[in-house]
């Protein structure tokens, strides 16, 4: 009994050591098995045309603004529109009192009629005069002073037409028209008031709304980076720039505009560049002083780049890296410059080339030089086959 005793002691020390000694050897060779590749969302680029767009700020004007002002003095008699009301040109906004313009241009007319009357007879004997001093039954000294009789009549029925001509016009005055088509402002005066010539308060304002005008400003660094990207031939300038006008609410207003001209001048103060955007604004939806927003294009890039703007990160000094996959599946950072955002994308002017495949999530577990397996966002990934469902299944338990 002492001898099977001993024999199952050794038995059972030599399978221990046997189970001891096999794991031994097999920790060095799961310390150094490589860890799985870590899962990471891609985008692959692709080089595209792009519509280099600005935004910028800017306020409605209206495209024709018109104060009336009196220019005879009088007292106000009626008015002859609808305050906040649309008016044509040439319609009747207040009529002033006529009666003492009225009697001045009668007078005047009644003058003209006087010397008319002169001239008829001035002419009458003129005429007998010139027939009497041919057969000498008057003296030529008589005949001149016969002839410039006539020609004083004469002078005298043009003074008076000039008089009567300036007796109407304080009489046209009394008739204040609108000068030009739009919405009108309120009155500043009331039926019955008192205005003068040339007063320094406007009787009412009229404002052209339909077009509007839209004044931006943009600076002049940008205008000179953008000229010479132009001539470096990085892009092409758009023969037309379309204009989107971005409302306060955020809101894209129905109408595009069209971009009229770019002053010539830098405002030395802000060292910017006044843009005038003509806008058609038929609803009347654009009023004078409104803050707008106005989103030009003008110019188009070939082949440029746009990478994702969660794949580009800064680092403390302001400096823009991406991660990017390699031939080898593997995680490999770059510098990149970028110039300017377009919607949800940065313009990539350096440091990423078309094909590259920019990470845009799972950055949590990886690093330089990792091994990853990249899946294309947007792209589901291949359901495992039957056969392999089993594995999977062992894998996860």
């Amino acid at each position: 009994m002492a001898s099977k005793t001993l024999r199952a002691t050794a038995l059972s020390m030599l399978i221990a050591s046997s189970l001891f000694l096999a794991a031994c050897g097999k920790a060095p060779e799961q310390q150094h098995a490589a860890p799985p590749p870590v899962p990471v969302t891609v985008v692959t680029l692709k080089a595209e045309n792009v519509a280099l767009t600005r935004e910028l700020d800017g306020r409605a004007n209206a495209s024709q603004l018109a104060e009336v002002r009196p220019q005879v003095s009088g007292i106000v008699e009626r008015l002859g529109f609808v305050e906040g009301g649309e008016v044509r040109a040439g319609q009747l906004l207040y009529q002033i009192d006529q009666t003492a313009f009225r009697a001045a241009a009668d007078s005047a007319r009644a003058s003209l009629v006087r010397a008319e009357a002169g001239l008829a007879v001035a002419r009458q004997n003129a005429a007998r005069s010139a027939e009497l001093v041919k057969i000498d039954a008057i003296s030529r000294q008589e005949d001149d002073t016969t002839q410039a009789a006539l020609r004083q009549a004469e002078a005298d029925v043009n003074a008076a037409r000039a008089a009567l001509r300036n007796a109407e016009v304080p009489l046209g005055f009394s008739r204040v028209t609108a000068p030009i088509s739009g919405r009108i402002s309120h009155s500043a005066v009331t039926r019955g008031a008192l205005v003068t010539a040339a007063q320094g308060t406007a009787l009412a304002t009229i404002q052209q709304l339909d077009p509007m005008y839209v004044d931006v400003t943009q600076s002049s660094s940008e205008l000179l980076q953008l000229r010479r990207e132009i001539e470096d031939g990085q892009s092409q300038a758009s023969g037309s720039v379309p204009v989107d006008i971005l409302l306060e609410d955020g809101s894209v207003f129905p109408h595009t505009g069209q971009l009229r001209f770019a002053e010539a001048t830098v405002n030395p103060a802000t060292g910017s560049v006044l843009l005038r955007v003509v806008v058609p604004n038929p609803e009347q939806l654009l009023l004078p002083g409104m803050y707008v927003r106005a989103r030009l294009t003008n110019a188009q890039r070939q082949g440029a780049l746009l990478a994702p703007q969660q794949g580009i990160s800064r680092d403390a000094k302001g400096n823009a890296t991406a991660l990017v996959v390699n031939a080898e599946n593997k995680v490999e950072p770059r510098p990149v410059k970028v110039s300017r955002a377009i919607g949800d994308k940065w313009l990539v002017e350096s440091g990423l080339a078309a094909g590259d495949k920019l990470i845009v999530a799972g950055f949590q577990k990886i690093g330089p030089g990792a091994a990853v397996l990249p899946q294309e966002a947007g792209v589901q990934p291949p359901a495992p086959a039957a056969a392999d469902k089993p594995a999977a299944q062992a894998a996860a338990k």
